[in-house]
């Protein structure tokens, strides 16, 4: 059974031929990284223009990629529908309406957050039911309960800033550019975590996070290491930067330590809670060294099992909307073409 899925719900255009839930044929991913970095963030409308231009060219891709599929031979076609930035969704929601007719081949709409969680379903050893799912990346940070197909329980999530947000938003603070997260992970692995005693909140008897307290911490600091350095330029009449690598470094590792610490501790402690012995990690952040290596350690102490979907399938794709949309359609739960797309959607 061959899924096409396609994914536009923020600045990636995607699409991917999944067999039979599981098997990558093809996963192809358009990025709009260049397009956005000089503005320090997506911006929307610049997005869906992009979306516009290459989500034909995308689908194409994918299924020359995938052996030469065609048409004829998809099951079924699998959009992520929401959350998302309206302006995305409706490219690839109208695009796919518009193959499903033209085609005749079946429609099934697909909750992006959803699809974090069947990413690690794809090209490996999949985690049994139930298990615990962390999604953290920069639109989302949250802890699901995930009993079956269409049986999850959200058990925390951010009262404000996404984890990936907040590394965004420190490494603009840094004038370290855009995207952020990759970016402060590689300074943070030559500098002292324990330089800067950020704030750890841990929302004690909840699983929510809370990143914007963090973010404000580094604008302190930051600022106060501006202080300083005028105060010392003036005695010395020396032009001083105090933001050199060294320092770069160590701010970058002790944000990082703290993000992480959180991360961790509230997702370990949500899985002993619900006698849960799987955690499946997704989302862009799960691509982070750091986590990934501390997460697995953390968790075999406890006896549980981490899984960690490869590096590709972290950030945004198609392969995960094609996963679950494999589900959606074995199920039979189709969409018409009456679906329309959702900024806001719960999972």
């Amino acid at each position: 059974m061959l899924i096409l899925g396609i994914d536009t719900s923020c600045d990636d255009t995607a699409a991917s031929v999944i067999e039979d839930g599981v098997n990558i044929l093809s996963n192809i991913v358009s990025s709009q990284d260049e397009v956005h970095k000089k503005y320090g963030g997506i911006v929307p409308e610049l997005a869906s223009r992009r979306h516009i231009e290459m989500i034909l060219p995308v689908v194409d891709e994918a299924l020359k990629k995938a052996a030469g599929v065609a048409f004829k031979d998809i099951s079924a076609i699998s959009v992520c529908k929401g959350p998302g930035l309206i302006g995305s969704l409706l490219v690839g929601v109208c695009f796919a309406k518009s193959l499903s007719f033209v085609h005749n081949i079946p429609l099934v709409a697909v909750n992006h957050l959803e699809g974090h969680v069947f990413s690690s379903f794809l090209d490996g050893v999949k985690p049994e039911f139930p298990f615990l799912a962390l999604i953290v990346s920069g639109g989302h940070t949250s802890i699901y309960r995930v009993d079956g197909f269409g049986l999850y329980k959200e058990l925390g999530r951010t009262r404000d800033d996404a984890a990936g947000e907040a590394y965004d938003k420190v490494a603009k603070l840094l004038g370290l550019g855009y995207p952020g997260g990759p970016i402060i992970d590689m300074l943070a692995q030559d500098g002292n975590p324990e330089a800067i005693g950020f704030p750890r909140a841990y929302l004690p008897g909840t699983s929510d996070f809370s990143f914007s307290g963090l973010k404000t911490a580094v604008k302190i600091e930051i600022e106060k290491m501006g202080r300083l350095e005028d105060e010392k330029r003036l005695l010395t009449s020396q032009p001083l930067n105090f933001l050199t690598s060294a320092v770069l470094n160590d701010i970058a590792a002790s944000f990082q330590s703290a993000v992480i610490e959180v991360l961790i501790e509230k997702t370990v402690a949500s899985a002993k809670e619900q006698g849960l012995n799987n955690i499946a990690l997704s989302g862009g952040v799960s691509a982070n060294k750091s986590l990934r290596e501390k997460i697995t350690e953390h968790a075999q102490k406890e006896g549980i099992k981490v899984f960690l979907p490869p590096l590709n399938l972290c950030t945004d794709n198609a392969a995960m909307i094609a996963a679950a949309g494999y589900y959606h359609f074995k199920t039979g739960q189709l969409a018409d073409f009456m679906l329309n797309p959702e900024a806001y959607l719960h999972l």
